[in-house]
């Protein structure tokens, strides 16, 4: 009788022990799961790995279109090319060939013989980060491969609204946030490019003048691949309470690249453009910040660093930033501009 009260306290015990245990598992098992949940979604390469992914890739732009190409502070090398766009351009032409092969077998599905649409990519990212020089390099690559040697070029500066119309919503010294955008005629652009539409127009801008320039049009004859850069090509749209479809820029992407650097870094180009363009182009008296010209030297840099503080800094923070991660590949910058690591989004 004592032997069996024993072996049932023993049990118990052991029951008790048990619940412990399980408690305590059930106590850890969240903190685990939160780890797991804090997975990237993309798979990072150094710039050495990344490079090696061009493979037989061949460098074809010669060293006087790389001086072409750079941008007024980033002098383009054949290494950066090499290491970075070419196994880009191998990869872009890669997913353009897929998405050709999916529109066949989609056409002949469906029973019938509608042409194949433009590949549309867009590239994002700050003011004075680069987006420009990464578009236009990718343009002259992607040109060359002979299953795409149609490629276009549009920026979103082009779907501003016209400083007229900034000046009347107060809006001038929000120039390049979204609201300062014709959003609705950026999407019909994209939305008649996208359909096959034989020639789709859209407006111009002139950095030399900050403003539209009026009755000037840039044509979009259905190339094989358009490249849209801009500031806030992926913000996403708002949701709509009843449900309603409501298209963002984005939709009609691709594939999508954001070009990333440190704040601090960006304000450090931002203000060497910024300086480089007050003795170039700013002397022009035609020019619209051509007053900045003639400013004392430390002046002209003061007003740089608030311009960069009070509009672009806060863009970027409010607007840009926070659309990194929706982007299907990010590029990562150095201080000298070169790329050092590459982030593609995992299928």
């Amino acid at each position: 009788m004592e032997e069996r009260s024993v072996k049932r306290r023993k049990a118990s015990k052991d029951a008790a022990s048990a619940i412990k245990i399980g408690q305590r598992v059930r106590s850890v098992a969240p903190l685990e799961l939160a780890e797991d949940l804090s997975f990237s979604p993309y798979r990072v390469f150094s710039r050495s790995d990344w490079a090696r992914l061009r493979a037989d890739t061949p460098m074809t732009l010669l060293p006087q279109e790389l001086e072409q190409l750079s941008g007024i502070i980033e002098e383009l090398s054949v290494d950066e090319v090499e290491q970075i766009y070419l196994p880009l351009s191998r990869l872009l032409n890669l997913y353009v060939a897929a998405l050709q092969k999916l529109h066949a077998v989609t056409s002949t599905f469906l029973g019938n013989t509608d042409s194949k649409v433009p590949f549309i990519i867009g590239v994002a990212g700050s003011v004075a980060v680069g987006k420009s020089t990464t578009a236009r390099v990718l343009k002259a690559l992607l040109a060359r491969w002979p299953d795409h040697p149609r490629v276009d070029l549009i920026t979103t500066d082009g779907f501003l609204l016209p400083n007229v119309e900034l000046e009347a919503r107060g809006l001038m010294n929000r120039k390049g946030f979204p609201e300062s955008f014709d959003t609705a005629t950026l999407l019909n652009f994209l939305a008649d490019v996208k359909s096959g539409k034989t020639v789709v127009e859209a407006p111009v801008y002139s950095h030399f003048h900050y403003d539209i320039l009026p009755g000037q049009m840039l044509r979009v004859e259905r190339p094989d691949i358009l490249i849209v850069e801009g500031l806030n090509v992926l913000q996403p749209a708002r949701l709509p309470s009843d449900g309603a479809e409501i298209p963002f820029v984005s939709d009609f992407f691709d594939f999508s690249i954001y070009i990333d650097a440190e704040p601090e870094v960006i304000q450090t180009w931002y203000l060497e453009r910024f300086m480089r363009l007050r003795s170039t182009a700013f002397r022009d008296p035609g020019a619209y910040f051509h007053k900045y010209a003639s400013m004392a030297l430390e002046d002209a840099r003061s007003r740089a660093l608030q311009l960069w503080s009070d509009i672009n800094l806060k863009n970027l923070e409010e607007n840009i930033l926070p659309t990194r991660q929706r982007a299907r590949l990010i590029l990562r910058k150095a201080a000298d501009h070169s790329v050092e690591s590459v982030s593609l989004r995992k299928l």
